[in-house]
């Protein structure tokens, strides 16, 4: 992609979001066209190898189940703001219009991928209402997402739920303690959801042949995964920074619950409450 294009993992969610429903049976756990519609791909993106109906399996489902989870404790807590933390292109503000009656939406990234979704936005006829905040934050040189809210108009005495899935992965320790810390000074009664990854030795023999095969594409791509956590990690860091509460959802529960009888798993969920 070049500058200001969504990196290759954003558009490979988005594909895998359009696979989905493509190829799974119903009912879906996620309808999202919209992002296909954001990629424009050319027309031979199905015989992508990342696209293989067999071999994206596990991926594709665990991106829809983790999405679609988020979005469930959105509506389950009733609150009236909802931060994206490398929100890529994230489609919740087009298919969920009905949304804005009750929510503001915060999509944090980096400024030139702002300007490439509020422009394909624009070109493909969606109307970016006042409830959808595009929040740029330039993380390389120091910005920060929580003074870059407020700007936007983030109310930091009301809570929020807070959402940072698929990135924990490509930051080291010192980075996510960081995001953890700046969480836990939302307003009481906010939620942070995150999702980490399980350290190789946790994971059983078939996973772990899956897993070997993703971290070695994802560096042959320059984008390699660097932090690994085993739950009680994951869950001690989180009262370290100051979360009075704190639970993990496991990656199987997780698919579990939105594709039953599959045996699959996916990445493992945090959820911490201020």
């Amino acid at each position: 992609m070049s500058s200001g294009e969504p990196d290759h993992t954003a558009v490979r969610t988005a594909l895998w979001r359009a696979l989905h429903v493509e190829l799974d049976p119903p009912p879906h756990v996620l309808t999202d066209l919209v992002g296909l519609q954001l990629v424009a791909p050319s027309a031979d993106w199905r015989r992508r190898p990342d696209m293989d109906p067999r071999g994206s399996t596990v991926s594709r489902l665990g991106m829809v189940a983790r999405a679609r989870f988020v979005e469930d404790l959105v509506d389950r807590q009733g609150v009236g703001q909802y931060v994206i933390l490398g929100a890529g292109l994230d489609t919740f503000v087009q298919r969920r219009p009905e949304a804005g009656e009750r929510l503001t939406v915060f999509e944090v990234d980096q400024p030139d991928t702002q300007v490439w979704k509020r422009k394909r936005l624009t070109e493909l006829g969606f109307e970016i209402p006042d409830w959808q905040r595009l929040v740029p934050v330039d993380f390389e040189a120091g910005g920060s997402w929580l003074d870059q809210l407020e700007i936007a108009g983030f109310d930091l005495g009301r809570p929020a739920v807070v959402a940072s899935t698929g990135v924990s992965m490509y930051l080291h320790r010192d980075a996510i303690v960081e995001t953890l810390r700046q969480c836990v000074s939302l307003a009481p009664g906010s939620i942070l959801a995150m999702t980490f990854l399980l350290p190789s030795e946790l994971l059983d023999e078939q996973d772990r042949a899956v897993r070997q095969a993703i971290v070695a594409r994802a560096a042959d791509s320059g984008t390699p995964w660097v932090s690994f956590f085993s739950p009680a990690q994951m869950l001690s860091l989180a009262q370290e920074c100051g979360f009075p509460d704190a639970s993990h959802v496991p990656g199987h529960e997780l698919i579990e619950r939105y594709v039953p009888g599959t045996g699959l798993s996916a990445e493992e969920f945090l959820v911490a409450t201020t």
